[in-house]
């Protein structure tokens, strides 16, 4: 009899043991396998990450500051170049003047022998004469017109009384308006500096009031740097007669020989003012700032504003009483305290200020 064709099943105990061994197997790498997320190196990177973002951000504010320093630096280099090259063509400027002057000089000398320029001298030395005589006789005259009157107002300023004093400032500021030429002036030769510009027009201001002193009057011209004395030394401590026509020319002639030069020293001049017998009845100053000097004795050095002022007030304590200041100032740069004090003075002593432009008289 044949055999029945026997069956094969696919889920026979191997098979299942097979397969329950593999879940198990599963299931146990399941359970031993870390299912937690893994965020400890990627919080530690994302530190570190800002960490170096924040000192990226801290090196670049540092180099943002340092360029501003730096543009700030060249910005003052650029202003001090171009101060630099504006005096660099000022001094080229001036340079190529006195150039100019010297060649005109050396051309003129050239072109004329010695007596042609004695004759010119000469000629000169006439006209001008001439020129003072006529200056003073139409002084006298003005007067005249005034009848009894012994003072006149020219521009607010007052030149009265019967013994009139004249205080001249001959310091080296009075050589020049700046004090940079100021410095260029006093090493220069002593023709020079009597030829200066403010100078020249200082002894033109002495000679306008000399000019319109009162006729029967007495006057006197004292000259001030760090000392203090007459014009004219052998009139030293006397009063002169405007009348003295001869007088009068030589002491505008001896201001032309003073070389302007030192320091200025206003107590002495008003302790001279204060030594004339008698006393003056007016003073008519003629300067061009605040005092660098006080005392007996010389001071070195630069002087301050507030030292001047205080130069200034201590030779107010030398000035005779009750005797009216005229002040006649010349501006000098680098002094604007001058101006106000001067004009308190001037306020106080009954007198007259003024600070007339450059092209008087």
């Amino acid at each position: 009899m044949p055999r029945s064709k026997r069956e094969v099943s696919v889920f026979s105990l191997s098979f299942l043991d097979i397969m329950s061994c593999a879940f198990g197997a599963v299931i146990l790498l399941f359970l031993i396998i870390d299912h937690a997320p893994d965020t400890g190196p990627r919080i530690i990177a994302d530190n570190q990450r800002a960490s170096e973002v924040q000192m990226l951000e801290q090196e670049l504010a540092e180099g943002q500051k340092g360029l501003a320093q730096v543009r700030n630096t060249i910005s003052e280099v650029d202003d001090q170049l171009a101060v630099a090259q504006g005096l660099a063509a000022r001094i080229t400027e001036e340079k190529n003047e006195t150039a100019a002057l010297i060649e005109e000089f050396i051309s003129e000398a050239n072109s004329a022998d010695l007596e042609t320029i004695k004759s010119r001298i000469r000629t000169l030395e006439s006209q001008n004469a001439e020129l003072r005589e006529q200056i003073a006789r139409e002084g006298q005259d003005a007067q005249k017109m005034e009848g009894e009157g012994r003072q006149e107002y020219i521009t607010g300023l007052k030149i009265s009384g019967s013994r009139i004093l004249i205080l001249v400032d001959s310091s080296a500021s009075m050589l020049d308006d700046s004090v940079v030429n100021v410095i260029r002036f006093r090493n220069m030769r002593d023709g020079l500096k009597r030829n200066a510009d403010k100078w020249q027009r200082t002894l033109h201001i002495v000679d306008w009031l000399i000019a319109r002193l009162p006729v029967d009057g007495h006057y006197q011209v004292l000259k001030f740097n760090t000392t203090t004395s007459a014009v004219l030394p052998e009139t030293e401590g006397q009063w002169l007669a405007v009348s003295d026509g001869p007088a009068l020319k030589r002491i505008s002639d001896g201001l032309r020989t003073v070389v302007p030069e030192d320091g200025t020293n206003l107590e002495r001049a008003f302790a001279a003012a204060a030594s004339l017998r008698p006393l003056p009845d007016s003073i008519l100053l003629v300067t061009d700032g605040l005092p660098t000097q006080g005392g007996t004795t010389s001071r070195g050095g630069t002087v301050t504003s507030r030292e001047r002022l205080n130069l200034f007030d201590r030779a107010l304590t030398a000035l005779p009483s009750r005797v009216p200041v005229n002040i006649i100032l010349l501006p000098l740069e680098g002094d604007p305290d001058a101006a106000p004090a001067f004009w308190g003075l001037a306020r106080a002593s009954n007198g007259s200020f003024m600070s007339p432009s450059v092209d008087w008289p």
